[in-house]
């Protein structure tokens, strides 16, 4: 099975090894965490990390007393979590190249598997629900699933929040996102993203229902805090971040409010 060679150029250029440490992307990181850790106790837990990049979630949750395997499609990934691992002295369960619609583990092996990349960029809805019958076949009896999606909105949000839009390239690019869902970077720039597929939420929600998983929630990620202007400044203000935090908890789960968010998050049970 191959990922889009698109894809594959877009991640070898280095680009996913520290984003979630800068700019608005931090956002992202806290609220990601703070969701899963919802789903933690004290009872060590195996856990799979399908896509996982090079392996953010997957060093932190290994931090945190829990076996991580890390599985990602980009050889650049899996070498930059190997470096990391050996820097680090933290060490995974596994890092290997690999990809979603083929897992190389047994029927009811993890506690967790965490899909944070593979839903959007699995561009055919068969891929997506191969995946998603991957992670149920080998998820233990009520384990949990985090799906992530992306808005089918988070194009033309960011165009006009960035003016990306003053860019005829990127308004086409726009136009394709909320009318199919599929975007395409048809330019060089690596600002306009890659090759990936822009859910609706209920649209994910259905994907994991027909993969045999129970969906238990769908939650905003950002919600609307990464739209705020001068994120960067107001993120360090020591009594801001918190009542940010608070407010887009209030309304993570609000159903006219979830396609605001840049990214949603889908909570499964098998």
């Amino acid at each position: 099975m191959e990922i889009d060679k698109e894809i594959i150029s877009y991640y070898n250029t280095g680009i996913e090894t520290d984003r979630l440490e800068t700019d608005v992307f931090q956002l992202e990181k806290e609220r990601t965490q703070e969701i899963i850790t919802r789903y933690l106790d004290e009872t060590p837990k195996v856990i799979l990390d399908v896509g996982g990049g090079a392996g953010h979630y997957s060093f932190w949750l290994t931090r945190l007393g829990h076996q991580v395997h890390l599985l990602d499609p980009v050889s650049v990934n899996i070498e930059t979590a190997k470096s990391r691992a050996a820097k680090s002295n933290i060490l995974l369960n596994s890092i290997q190249v690999g990809e979603a619609r083929q897992l190389p583990w047994p029927d009811d092996h993890f506690d967790m598997v965490l899909f944070m990349g593979p839903l959007y960029h699995l561009t055919k809805k068969e891929d997506r629900i191969d995946a998603l019958k991957e992670s149920y076949r080998v998820l233990k009896k009520n384990g949990t699933i985090f799906a992530a999606g992306i808005s089918r909105y988070a194009s033309l949000f960011d165009g006009f929040f960035r003016n990306l839009v003053k860019d005829p390239d990127f308004f086409q690019i726009v136009e394709q996102d909320i009318t199919t869902g599929q975007h395409r970077n048809f330019t060089q720039k690596l600002a306009y993203f890659t090759t990936a597929y822009f859910h609706r939420p209920d649209e994910l929600v259905s994907e994991l229902t027909e993969a045999k998983l129970t969906c238990e929630n769908i939650l905003a990620v950002e919600g609307f805090g990464w739209l705020i202007p001068d994120f960067i400044k107001k993120w360090a203000e020591k009594d801001y971040r918190p009542l940010l935090l608070e407010m887009i908890r209030r309304v993570e789960d609000n159903k006219d409010l979830l396609g605001l968010s840049a990214h949603f998050l889908a909570i499964g049970r098998k």
